[in-house]
């Protein structure tokens, strides 16, 4: 038999969905949906005592549902030869500017974050909303033929942008705007809670781009002071571990958005920080300060990527996105 057929043959044999897991029967499925379970991946990136707690199901029996769910999902050891291989074939996202891509090492990569953090009017939402019509174009002109979900905890998407971009690349401003699943977080838990929810649409519908605009505006105001510091973290970070857990499971592109504050301890350099401390500092993949310059131009300056070179870029951001800034 062939590698082909053989592989063939493994795509049968694998579980579609969670009634099809070893010891998940039709009373233990019905837990699991309601506990918001309903698939294979989400219970795969979840803790056995997390879902022997919220199910009801005896810890035996979660720790063997989510073995299974894991090995379903091919998540194991690897060697670095076959990390190279999978890091090879990770997809990218134009921004619309060359100058930045080369900055980011070819685009927005798919399994990893990426946050773009500055003061108000440096271009994150811009870029955000450049991204979710890019990536609807073919592969050869930078995009992944494909959906994006943003979701909206500020109020700042706007549809208009979306038709400026997606008249600018000649395509369909109604198509374009189809493809976009946009929705408003309300309040941190919501902000959350919407992301639990991606587990189960993204099994089902091509979506490979999930941007958050902005990160941290709803832990920031719901948890003020020092004293709600400790909660407002461990929040935060929960959430950055749920968007990572999406980006590597669906082979997706998670862009996020933060803001900055002041650090009056600072006398020399930036005064500027990203909010969120050392908890957001540490997550995402790829972080982006960004600056303004003059008139429409905007600098990007890479703050930390494992697999990147220091550096910095101007773009600029014009009526149909973004753009390499003519000199």
């Amino acid at each position: 038999m062939s590698e082909e057929n053989t592989n063939n043959e493994q795509e049968k044999a694998r579980p579609k969905d969670i009634t099809d897991l070893p010891g998940v029967g039709p009373n233990t499925a019905q837990k699991l949906i309601e506990s918001g379970y309903t698939s294979i991946e989400a219970i795969a990136v979840a803790t056995p005592q997390e879902i022997a707690q919220v199910t009801g199901i005896p810890l035996p029996s979660a720790q063997k549902i989510v073995s299974a769910a894991r090995e379903t999902l091919d998540i194991k050891f690897r060697t670095a030869l076959e990390l190279k291989k999978e890091r090879l074939n990770i997809h990218k996202i134009t921004t619309g500017s060359k100058s930045l891509d080369d900055l980011l090492g070819g685009g927005i990569e798919t399994r990893d974050m990426t946050e773009f953090f500055g003061e108000y009017g440096t271009g994150k939402t811009q870029i955000c909303h450049a991204l979710a019509v890019n990536v609807q174009l073919p592969e050869d002109k930078g995009g992944l033929n494909a959906k994006a979900v943003y979701i909206d905890t500020e109020g700042t998407f706007r549809w208009e942008r979306i038709e400026q971009i997606a008249r600018g690349l000649n395509l369909d401003p109604d198509k374009v705007m189809e493809n976009i699943y946009w929705i408003r977080a309300v309040n941190s838990h919501h902000q959350m809670a919407i992301v639990d929810q991606l587990y189960d649409m993204l099994s089902k519908d091509n979506v490979k781009l999930v941007i958050v605009d902005s990160l941290t505006s709803h832990f920031r105001a719901e948890f003020p002071g020092r004293e709600n510091l400790a909660m407002r973290q461990q929040l935060l970070n929960k959430h950055l571990h749920q968007l990572i857990r999406l980006s590597e499971i669906y082979d997706i592109a998670v862009v996020v958005t933060n803001q900055v504050m002041a650090r009056p301890d600072v006398f020399y350099g930036d005064p500027t920080s990203a909010v969120g401390g050392n908890i957001v500092a540490h997550a995402p993949g790829v972080r982006v300060q960004l600056k303004r310059s003059r008139g429409n131009k905007r600098i990007a300056r890479i703050v930390d990527a494992p697999h990147l070179p220091e550096g910095e870029t101007v773009f600029v951001i014009t009526e149909y996105g973004i753009k390499d800034a003519e000199d």
